[in-house]
């Protein structure tokens, strides 16, 4: 058997170098990171084929001096840790010492440097880990590193290389997260000696333009949320603009750009309510706490993180994103940023209409709500009172209304009195200047199935049935958070047929039922009474809603009905007791929807995920017809 035998340097530095420099990226990662941490402002990158043949990095940082040329070299050198308190606080992006002496041993590798009143530059090179003696060279004040020809001497590697396109790719992806994770930085990229990115110095909002694109940055939801030692703050994107992939995820620790399971399950849990299932949401977002919190010396490429207190981060993660998308109600208009100009977009004020204002124009009744020659302004508010009967108008503020409909002459529910701590009056968002409600007022029905509203600033199409379920299932929630969510008796029972397990579930979950607003009973065998249902679900086909309930109580457990199912029963029961397409509305019942959204929590998007709403400004309108061109 062989006897054990110390390995070469240059063999330890190729082996490490298998993690750490699994590719171009990860050297430009590297370097770029030790860029930063120098204190660079300014960071130039060049790249030739994809950075198989070269990477060069030029930075303004603070420069190594000429004694320490060699030593940066090294492996388990570095300048960021002293002791094992440090490596518990790590606060740099680099500190494990391996970044240099690995590329270093794997290429050809030039580090040019100059530190701040020296006299000149000093310029070491290292041809597979063989190092040079320093030379005197020109640069100004920072540092410059070449990697040459990388794997060139190690052609097992070299072939898990991918095409030159690819590997630029993941080269830009790098540069992008590293960019995203400081604004405050001008980064340029070339490749093949052509410019392909230039980002100035500037703040988040700017940055999140030029690289995740205009719309997520005049779309985003602003975030940032503190308990404690934690912290979140960035730029969360709309659910309405889901992707396909996870290409547009950003997520950072302590600036650096990490990929953590605690983390991503986070962010899909607070998204599920709102996004639909198949799509992604885009973010860039950022996580600070104390070093100490979290170990960041899990893996080489520093890519992976362990957090000390992961459920605690995970709470705080899920509530803060929760509370920033329940924000977003219809009609609301994030803050964005115009990339020409860079200036943060807000909702447009009163613009001016042919010399006269929109406060002009109201104040002689121009926008005040009106009847409409259609056959829809005809029908009867029976349905307003069927949808929104629990709700009172008084001077412009919603309240619950603590006697339900009556039912027929002499025959009522019994009250439901909210709790004390429950909020007792809802006001309607405050309208503009000139009396126009964010979503505007309500001009027609589309084939039964879209609310035209018109706003301040154009057009706004409605999807009735989303909106109105998004309503119900908020109401729902609320009301069960605070356990009154009462039921409406009814006159009449329905008795129907229904399979031994549905009568068994009934008779052993009447509890569960019961916090859910249904009174059901058992007649017989094989057939089920409907007694009461939930009130804000009068309407309903309460066959199929019943049907619905007790299959998901079957299924998953009464216990988990009323946690982690919860919602998912509550959404069902809302999309049986939602408005259907072609229910033709009145213009009273369609603004009551339109007041409805302004006031409910994610109403920007069905239970499901979809869209409740859309807005065409005049200028979107304008283009369509060409005019002015």
């Amino acid at each position: 058997m062989p006897r054990i035998q110390v390995l070469s340097d240059t063999l330890v530095n190729q082996i490490a170098a298998g993690e750490v420099v699994e590719r171009p990226a990860n050297a430009l990662k590297e370097l770029l990171e030790n860029s930063i941490d120098a204190g660079a402002e300014n960071l130039n990158v060049e790249l030739i084929a994809g950075g198989t043949k070269l990477i060069k990095v030029i930075d303004d940082g603070g420069g190594i001096g000429r004694d320490d040329l060699a030593l940066a070299l090294h492996r388990h050198a570095t300048s960021k840790i002293r002791d094992f308190d440090d490596l518990q606080r790590v606060s740099t992006l680099g500190f494990r010492g391996e970044g240099l002496a690995s590329i270093s041993s794997v290429s050809r590798l030039v580090l040019t440097s100059r530190e701040a009143g020296g006299a000149h530059a000093w310029r070491v090179d290292a041809d597979h880990g063989r190092l040079s003696e320093p030379e005197p060279a020109a640069l100004a004040l920072g540092t410059m590193i070449e990697v040459h020809d990388l794997y060139y001497q190690l052609p097992a590697r070299r072939k898990f290389l991918k095409s030159d396109s690819t590997e630029y790719a993941h080269c830009a992806d790098m540069v992008q997260r590293l960019a995203l994770a400081n604004p405050g930085k001008q980064f340029t990229l070339s490749h093949n000696g052509r410019a392909q990115l230039r980002l100035l110095a500037g703040d988040l909002l700017k940055r999140a333009a030029a690289i995740l694109g205009d719309e997520f940055a005049a779309s985003a939801i602003a975030i940032d949320e503190a308990a404690g030692p934690l912290r979140i703050y960035g730029l969360t994107g709309s659910p309405t603009l889901g992707k396909s992939s996870r290409d547009g995820q950003y997520f950072f620790v302590n600036g650096r750009f990490v990929r953590d399971k605690v983390i991503q399950h986070a962010l899909r849990e607070a998204y599920r309510d709102v996004l639909h299932h198949d799509r992604h949401a885009a973010y860039c977002l950022f996580l600070d706490l104390d070093p100490d919190g979290v170990d960041v010396n899990v893996h080489p490429t520093k890519i992976e993180v362990r957090f000390r207190e992961s459920q605690a981060v995970y709470r705080f993660l899920l509530h803060s994103l929760k509370k920033a998308l329940a924000a977003t109600k219809a009609g609301t208009m994030p803050a964005g940023i115009d990339p020409e100009t860079g200036e943060v977009l807000v909702p447009p004020p009163s613009i001016q209409t042919a010399g006269q204002s929109y406060a002009d124009l109201a104040a002689r009744g121009a926008y005040s709500q009106q009847a409409m020659p259609l056959p829809v302004a005809n029908e009867p508010m029976a349905l307003y009172d069927r949808m929104f009967g629990d709700l009172r108008r008084n001077d412009g503020v919603a309240t619950l209304d603590a006697r339900p409909p009556a039912l027929g002459s002499d025959q009522a529910t019994p009250a439901w009195n909210p709790s004390a701590t429950a909020p007792q009056t809802t006001p309607f968002p405050a309208h503009n200047d000139a009396g126009i409600p964010p979503l505007g007022f309500a001009l027609a029905q589309l084939h039964g199935v879209y609310v035209l509203s018109q706003t301040a600033d154009g057009l706004i199409v409605v999807d009735m049935h989303a909106a109105h379920e998004r309503v119900v299932y908020e109401k729902l929630k609320n009301a069960l958070d605070l356990e009154q969510l009462p039921t409406q008796p009814l006159l009449i029972p329905h008795v129907f047929p229904a399979d031994r397990l549905d009568v068994a579930t009934v008779e052993d979950h009447g509890e569960t039922l019961a916090r859910l607003g249904f009174d059901l009973s058992v007649q017989s065998p094989t057939l089920l009474a409907i007694r009461g249902v939930p009130l804000l679900l009068k309407d309903a086909d309460v066959v199929e809603l019943a049907k619905s309930v007790l299959s998901d109580i079957r299924d998953v457990g009464a216990s988990q009905v009323l946690t982690g199912r919860r919602n998912e029963i509550l959404a069902t029961m809302a999309c049986h007791g939602s408005v259907r397409a072609n229910r033709a509305l009145t213009i009273p019942e369609m603004n009551a929807l339109l007041r409805e959204m302004e006031i409910t929590e994610r109403s920007g998007q069905c239970n499901h995920g979809r869209p409740t709403w859309f807005r065409l400004t005049m200028n979107d309108l304008d283009k369509l017809f060409m005019r002015g061109q």
